[in-house]
């Protein structure tokens, strides 16, 4: 799987952006796709997933982030609403062969060996 991410960039607490995902070669009849991100000196975290329209979210973004994928042009966005500074963080698009794992809904990233992700884009918050 060939994922391109694009759409980050620079914006004040409370604005918004759009992150997109071009891929490629998806073809998994189980699994999903999802963001997760990583900020300096943190732990990586999963964002939100969508599996054949299904979503989930972390709780530090639901009701600020939107998942979606667009079918026909083979893209996953993530909408981001009500940004805040600790929002910022490198953000990753992934597509995972996995059905289940240990832990909480979003403990995915701890088997990204099971996913293909990419090389991700740079989203910054400030206050």
């Amino acid at each position: 799987v060939h994922l391109v991410e694009s759409g980050g960039g620079s914006v004040q607490a409370g604005g918004s952006l759009t992150v997109s995902c071009a891929h490629s070669g998806y073809t998994y009849s189980s699994g999903f796709m999802g963001w997760f991100r990583r900020a300096p000196g943190k732990e990586r975290e999963g964002v939100a997933t969508w599996s054949f329209g299904r979503t989930n979210y972390a709780d530090s973004v639901k009701g600020r982030f939107t998942i979606s994928q667009d079918n026909a042009k083979n893209t996953l966005s993530l909408q981001m609403n009500n940004l805040k500074p600790e929002d910022t963080a490198v953000y990753y698009c992934a597509a995972c062969a996995l059905s289940s794992w240990a832990g909480g809904i979003m403990d995915w990233v701890r088997r990204l060996d099971h996913c293909d992700y990419g090389q991700g884009t740079q989203v910054t918050v400030s206050s």
